[in-house]
């Protein structure tokens, strides 16, 4: 499965910058060594369309992507890709942490051409309180998740296996607690694994319509 001609539009640090809603949208979050910017090159094919930083958590901006075709190859029906700011990580000073929560709620809340949010975990931590605090502000957004376990080939066939299941069992425990969620799929964007199945997610998303009016 392939999808068009991907290119950086912008970086936005609050809603006045962010791109004109007019197009379909799918975000990427996470947190801040997760591999996002690794998994958003594998997913469009670009090795450095999104910049990795060897000081995690040092992006303080949603970067806003746009992508000519869509996975489908229906074609030229472009979308945007949003990666979000990481969180999570210790050494980003405190300042910086209490600006995540606002900008990145806002944008969930407010962001009528968002579809869904690609939720990534990695493979060899587990979910953590923020990413379980993450998926509950997705259903308050009456947002759907895509749960993505990253860095999947660090772990032996069994153990990738287990970290699914343990994070489905987390999330099934919660009840309607975390929302709409798919997966957890495993992926690993060095190898390739679980790229077409990502994908086939964003384009359902795609298909559907957007939110009638921003969540309350």
């Amino acid at each position: 499965m392939r999808i068009g001609g991907a290119e950086f539009l912008l970086s936005a640090a609050g809603r006045s910058a962010w791109p004109p809603p007019d197009l379909p949208e799918v975000a990427i979050a996470g947190r801040s060594n997760v591999g996002k910017s690794s998994l958003i090159n594998a997913l469009t094919g670009r090795k450095a369309l999104a910049k990795t930083s060897a000081t995690p958590g040092k992006t303080q901006t949603i970067n806003f992507f746009r992508v000519e075709g869509r996975p489908a190859g229906r074609g030229a029906r472009p979308f945007l890709l949003a990666d979000l700011p990481g969180y999570g990580f210790a050494q980003v000073p405190l300042a910086l942490r209490a600006r995540w929560r606002p900008m990145v709620e806002e944008y969930l809340r407010e962001r009528a051409s968002l579809r869904g949010v690609v939720v990534l975990i990695d493979a060899r931590r587990g979910a953590k309180e923020m990413d379980l605090d993450l998926l509950q502000w997705l259903a308050a957004a009456d947002l759907p998740a895509c749960l993505t376990l990253t860095k999947a080939d660090k772990l032996k066939r069994g153990e990738r296996r287990a970290a699914a299941d343990d994070l489905a069992r987390t999330l099934m425990q919660g009840g309607g607690l975390y929302g709409r969620w798919a997966g957890p799929l495993l992926t690993s964007a060095k190898a390739g694994t679980g790229r077409r199945e990502l994908l086939a997610q964003i384009e359902a998303w795609l298909d559907e319509p957007p939110r009638t009016r921003p969540a309350a």
